[in-house]
C-alpha cells in the first residue's frame, strides 16, 4: 500500500510506474514504424515531431527551451522542417497509434478490466496536474484523452511525465545548471556517455561543462562527483519530486496504492523494450 506521509517519495514511486508506459514511444519498433508511416523517417525526426507536436508547428527555439538537454543546432536540423513531412496533427496520431500498438503487444495477457481501471485512475491523477509554468505538461493535458483504454492510459502517462519533466527543468534552472552541465553531471554519476552524446553537444562543450562543475566544487579534478555535488543535485531531485506530488495527494493513498499495483505489470512489460541505461534516466522499479 502506498501512503502519502512523504508526498515526494510517493511521486517518485509513481514516476517509476508511469514513465515506462510513456517511454515505449521512444523504443518500441511499432512506435517507430508509426512515425515512418507518416513520413517521419529516422529516429530523431519522429522524436522531435512526436514530442513537440502538442505545441503545434513550433520552431526550434521553443523546443530547445522546452526539451532543455539538446544542443540548439541539433534541434534546428529537425525543426521546423519536420512539419513539411507531417503536420502536428499527423504526428500526434502517429505517436498515439504507435504507442497503443506497442502497449497492446506488451499487455495482451492482462484482462481488459485491469487496463480500464488503470486508465481511469491514471486519468484522474493526470487531471489534477497544475499546468501554470509547465509548457509541455499543459500542452499534453489539453489533448483529447482517447477512445480506448490503452490510448487513455498512454496519454495520461504522457501528461504526467511531461508535467514532471517541466518541474525538473525548473529545478535545474534554479540550481543554475545549464543543459550540458546537467548531462556531464549525470555521466559522472550514473549514466553512460554513449547514451547522451547523441544530444548534439561538441567535445569542447562537454569539456567546458566539466570544467565549470569542477570549479563549482561538484566534480574533482579527475571527474569524480564530490559530496557537495551529490548533495546539491539531490536537492534538485527532491524539488522535482515535491513539484510532482500534487496529483497523488489529490488521488489519495488508497487509489494511489491501487494504481501502483495496476501499473506494476504494465511497467515491467515496458521495461523489456527500454534499454538498460537509457538516456531518459529511468531507475529500476522500486519494490
Amino acid at each position: 500500500m502506498t501512503t502519502l506521509d512523504d508526498p515526494g517519495r510517493t511521486a517518485r514511486l509513481m514516476w517509476t510506474r508511469y514513465e515506462p508506459v510513456h517511454a515505449i514511444t521512444y523504443f518500441h519498433p511499432r512506435s517507430r514504424a508509426a512515425y515512418e508511416a507518416v513520413g517521419l523517417r529516422g529516429y530523431w525526426r519522429g522524436y522531435f515531431a512526436g514530442r513537440a507536436a502538442p505545441l503545434g508547428a513550433c520552431d526550434a527555439p521553443t523546443v530547445v527551451a522546452a526539451f532543455f538537454s539538446f544542443a540548439p543546432h541539433m534541434v534546428s536540423r529537425a525543426l521546423p522542417a519536420v512539419w513539411t513531412l507531417a503536420a502536428p496533427q499527423e504526428a500526434l496520431r502517429a505517436r498515439l497509434t504507435g504507442a497503443v500498438q506497442a502497449l497492446a503487444e506488451l499487455t495482451y495477457e492482462l484482462p481488459e478490466s485491469h487496463l480500464v481501471e488503470a486508465a481511469e485512475l491514471l486519468e484522474t491523477a493526470a487531471g489534477a496536474v497544475q499546468t501554470a509554468g509547465r509548457v509541455l505538461g499543459a500542452a499534453n493535458a489539453a489533448l483529447p484523452h482517447g477512445d480506448y483504454p490503452l490510448a487513455r492510459l498512454w496519454q495520461a502517462a504522457t501528461t504526467l511525465r511531461e508535467h514532471r519533466g517541466d518541474g525538473h527543468v525548473a529545478a535545474l534552472v534554479a540550481a543554475d545548471l545549464d543543459p550540458v552541465e546537467t548531462l556531464a553531471w549525470r555521466v559522472a554519476v550514473d549514466m553512460s556517455p554513449a547514451n547522451l552524446l547523441g544530444r548534439g553537444w561538441s567535445e569542447q562543450e562537454w569539456a567546458q561543462a566539466r570544467e565549470r562543475l569542477t570549479d563549482r566544487g561538484w566534480l574533482t579534478v579527475d571527474g569524480k562527483p564530490t559530496d557537495r555535488g551529490r548533495a546539491r543535485f539531490q536537492a534538485v531531485e527532491d524539488a522535482t519530486d515535491v513539484a510532482a506530488a500534487r496529483p497523488w495527494v489529490e488521488l489519495g493513498p488508497e487509489r494511489t496504492g491501487r494504481l501502483r499495483e495496476l501499473l506494476d505489470p504494465i511497467a515491467r512489460a515496458a521495461h523489456t523494450v527500454i534499454p538498460a541505461g537509457s538516456p531518459i534516466g529511468l531507475p529500476a522499479l522500486d519494490s
